[in-house]
Order: C-alpha cells, then sequence, then structure tokens
C-alpha cells in the first residue's frame, strides 16, 4: 500500500530515502518541494533523478483533500468541510479566521472526537479514527492554495482532543514549524487540550514553544464533570496540578477557555471559584460566549452577566478577556457542519 509522503518530518523523511540507497539531501529536497514550492505530484520535483521519481511513485503518494462545502460568515470567516479522500471519504472540518496580526487557521485533529464534552458538536457523531500526519498539515495547505494567501498562526481547536492524537500532532507541529516547512513560529500555534493529565506533563518534556490552551469551562468538580465526562477521569485537583508544573518547567502562560453557559457556569459565585482556583498562577481566561447545539442542554450567557464575570476576574487580578464571536451565522463552532452533513445523509 502506499504511504502519503506529507506523514514524514523531515528527520523521517531522511530515513524512508536511506531506506532507499539515496543521500539524506535528497530529502531536503523532496520537503522543499512539498511545504515551499507546494507541489502535488512527484513529477514537478524536477531535480529529481527520473530514477528517483519512480521510486517515489510506487511507493508513496502526496495527500491532497476534496472542498466538500465552504461556508463564509459576513464577518470574513471561511469554514471548509474537507473530504480527506480515504476509503470511506471521510471528512473533517477546518476554520479560516482573519484578525488585525494575519490569518489564523484552526485545524482539526481527529475525524471525531472520544472526550464526549456536552457542549460540543462534535459529541454525538462517530469517532472514525485519528488525522495522520499529513492529514493535519493538508488542512493548512489547501486553505492558503484555494485563499492564495499565507497562514501566520494555528490553533489546534477543531474537530478532535490533540493530546489524544499526541505523537501525530507533534510531527505536524514539527513540519509546520520547520523553516524549510511551512516555517510558521511555534508561538504561533496553540494547542487545546480538555486536560489529558499525562500528556500535559509530556508535552512539557518536548520543550515546544507553542502555547497550551485548557478548556476548563469551570472550577469546580462537580459542574465541570457535567460539562466534560473527561475530569471524573483527571478532576480539576490533578489538573491544576499539571498546569502548574507546565508553567514551573516552561516559564510560558496557559490560557483556559471558559465557555460562558447560562445559569449553569456564568455567575458571580462561580467567578469567585475560579479566581480562586489560578490565583497566583501565570495564566489568562478566555471567555467564550457558549454556541448552542443542536439537542444541547447549554444556551448562551447573557452580555450583562458575561461582562461582569470578566470585570470580575480582572479586579480580582486574573487577566480575562472575551473572545470575539466569528462565524456564528455559519455555524463555525467545531463539528456543526459535520454533523450537519452526516444528518442529512441518514435522511436521504
Amino acid at each position: 500500500m502506499k504511504k502519503n509522503i506529507r506523514n514524514y518530518d523531515l528527520d523521517d523523511l531522511k530515513e524512508e530515502l536511506k531506506n532507499l540507497s539515496e543521500k539524506p539531501f535528497r530529502a531536503e529536497q523532496i520537503f522543499s518541494w512539498l511545504y515551499r514550492e507546494k507541489v502535488s505530484t512527484f513529477d514537478e520535483m524536477t531535480n529529481l533523478s527520473l530514477d528517483l521519481r519512480k521510486k517515489l511513485q510506487e511507493d508513496y503518494f502526496v495527500g491532497s483533500f476534496q472542498i466538500e462545502h465552504k461556508l463564509v460568515s459576513k464577518d470574513g470567516t471561511k469554514k471548509y468541510l474537507f473530504n480527506v479522500c480515504d476509503d470511506q471519504n471521510n471528512l473533517i472540518e477546518t476554520v479560516l479566521m482573519q484578525y488585525h496580526h494575519g490569518f489564523t487557521v484552526c485545524v482539526s485533529s481527529q475525524i471525531g472526537c472520544k472526550m464526549g464534552c456536552k457542549f460540543c458538536a462534535s459529541t454525538g457523531i462517530p469517532f472514525m479514527r485519528n488525522l495522520e500526519v499529513g492529514e493535519i498539515v493538508q488542512q493548512i495547505m489547501e486553505i492558503e492554495k484555494d485563499e492564495n494567501i499565507r497562514i501566520s498562526n494555528i490553533v489546534f481547536m477543531g474537530i478532535g482532543e490533540p493530546l489524544d492524537n499526541f505523537e501525530n500532532v507533534m510531527k505536524a507541529i514539527a513540519i509546520l514549524n520547520h523553516p524549510k516547512g511551512l516555517n510558521i513560529g511555534a508561538r504561533h500555534i496553540s494547542i487545546s487540550t480538555s486536560g489529558l493529565v499525562p500528556k500535559i506533563y509530556e508535552l512539557v518534556d518536548r520543550q515546544l514553544q507553542c502555547t497550551l490552551s485548557i478548556s476548563l469551562h469551570s472550577a469546580n468538580n462537580e459542574t465541570r464533570s457535567s460539562m466534560m465526562p473527561i475530569n471524573q477521569t483527571y478532576p480539576i485537583e490533578e489538573l491544576m496540578d499539571a498546569c502548574r508544573y507546565y508553567i514551573e518547567k516552561t516559564n510560558k502562560r496557559i490560557s483556559f477557555e471558559y465557555a460562558l453557559a447560562k445559569e449553569n457556569n456564568d455567575n458571580i459565585e462561580d467567578a469567585k471559584e475560579l479566581v480562586k482556583l489560578l490565583k497566583g498562577m501565570l495564566v489568562h481566561v478566555n471567555l467564550i460566549p457558549i454556541n448552542q447545539i443542536e439537542d444541547g442542554n447549554y444556551i448562551k450567557s447573557t452580555n450583562k452577566n458575561i461582562l461582569k464575570f470578566r470585570d470580575y476576574l480582572n479586579e480580582h487580578g486574573i487577566v480575562a478577556t472575551i473572545r470575539r464571536e466569528l462565524g456564528s451565522d455559519i455555524n463555525a463552532a467545531c463539528g456543526q457542519l459535520r454533523r450537519q452533513n452526516l444528518s442529512e445523509k441518514r435522511g436521504r
């Protein structure tokens, strides 16, 4: 079976070329063709010998996606539903957002998600598999090609739990960050997790310069467990120990994601608990007006409560901002487009 050549970072590619009895510099040439020149066939790699191109064609392919749907918001946000062109024609979502500092892409790391967060549109649709390294990178490349732009920031906040696909995400970041790859600075890459505690410790060992975001959503175990089943395995106390260790060893700030749901986690008592939990830590709290999903039990907090919550945190020494709502008119929350597509297919 042929292998997707985009699944290899530069070090792995050198090993693959070694197995083909080729010199390591050939791997650098191929890497450059893939990510600098962004070619889609081996025939375009004109500084490789015909013999090597033939070898590559026999054993590998250059991955590509098809755009199944593309939605454009009135605020400029663009949501892609990609067909990953595997045996099952699986679908993933990727979102392009424009800010004053450049273009940001929110990528998926899995086809489906195992975490079962009650407020997430990915819950209730089947988990299929982890995305391969090349499939993670391909999301950025397809959008750059479609929009004729240069992506400057990546957030791993799409479908799936990035740390549940740890090795593939790490290798994808190596390609994204490499000067001969897509050359996106590590500080411009953010990894979000629902709280896989052992992987947070492992992330420290990797000594990456990426930003870590934690989906928290409550400062007490009862409420958080009702929203996020992962909290039953790794309760807040264990999660916060891992976060303190991360900050101590990396000296990097953690961003805590907090989705505000009306009459659930959005009152001043909740804010007080959050201040107590985070006091003295190097953190930033990103407040998110929650997106209501089909058959979901949570609805967005009122603007008044959101502002009061933010102001309370700031007044008590916790830096907090409200995430700007983008793409609300195109169901930009991760999983909604894939969920809708699957529902339509079942209804046929």
